[in-house]
């Protein structure tokens, strides 16, 4: 049986240190409901240590990534205030950083159930993900990421604008002013909004409820990027403006 507080501690210690761990089922058996319970237990560390619920952040949104790791199923994360960037990343803080441009929803009131999410959206926006595996070479199992809180490190959003469709709009990724990735929001799912209700539909089973205030990253609609030291980097969502950072 794994020890689901001890390996949250390691995560949790790892991602603290900046120190890179060998994936955790190299030496234990590790399924995903056992997983997403050391994800859990990692995040009431941090809760524990002042850090509170911030939102929900979507993985594996691409039909591509779900047939590379051999799943059927999205994943997710948790996001907690402690890893909002205001207008900067200090990169040496994390192992693997890796950046990617990202939709966010903004909920405005308590989800229930997963058919009324769309309707508790209270804005939307561009954003930006940085992810970062505390796992050695960024080598991981399914269970493993899940563990390891989907990869969550660091996210910011730009102004938030009033719902709309947003089924295939346009997205930059910049880097110091050159352009490293382009895609649209259609890879997310077909359809961001099918990831946002996926955010709902899992956090309710696992007995969390959306609340006001709280922001759900839909997805990445690019692959992820390496995320240099002492960069700006620039995220354009068409019709959505941008969101900026720097590391």
């Amino acid at each position: 049986m794994a020890d689901v507080h001890a390996l949250a501690a390691e995560l949790d210690e790892a991602a603290r240190n900046v120190r890179a761990i060998p994936k955790l089922t190299a030496r234990t058996p590790l399924d995903v409901a056992t997983a997403y319970a050391v994800q859990r237990a990692g995040i009431e560390r941090r809760r524990r240590r002042g850090e509170r619920l911030a939102g929900v952040k979507m993985g594996f949104t691409s039909r591509a990534k779900m047939v590379q790791m051999g799943v059927d199923d999205v994943i997710w994360g948790l996001l907690t205030d402690g890893m909002a960037a205001e207008s900067s990343v200090d990169v040496s803080r994390l192992v693997h950083p890796r950046v990617e441009p990202e939709i966010a929803y903004l909920i405005g009131r308590e989800v229930r159930s997963a058919a009324e999410v769309e309707s508790a959206v209270a804005g939307v926006a561009v954003g930006f993900e940085v992810l970062d595996s505390r796992y050695e070479n960024f080598d991981f199992t399914l269970p493993d990421v899940i563990a390891d809180n989907a990869s969550a490190a660091r996210f910011g959003v730009g102004a938030w604008h009033a719902p709309r469709d947003l089924s295939n709009t346009g997205l930059l990724l910049e880097i110091d002013g050159r352009p490293v990735q382009t895609g649209s929001s259609a890879a997310i799912l077909g359809d961001p909004v099918r990831s946002l209700r996926a955010a709902a539909r899992l956090a309710l089973a696992a007995g969390l409820t959306l609340e006001p205030g709280w922001i759900v990253l839909a997805g990445a609609a690019t692959a992820a990027v390496p995320l240099p030291k002492d960069a700006h980097v620039r995220v354009v969502g068409a019709g959505l403006g941008a969101v900026e950072v720097t590391t």
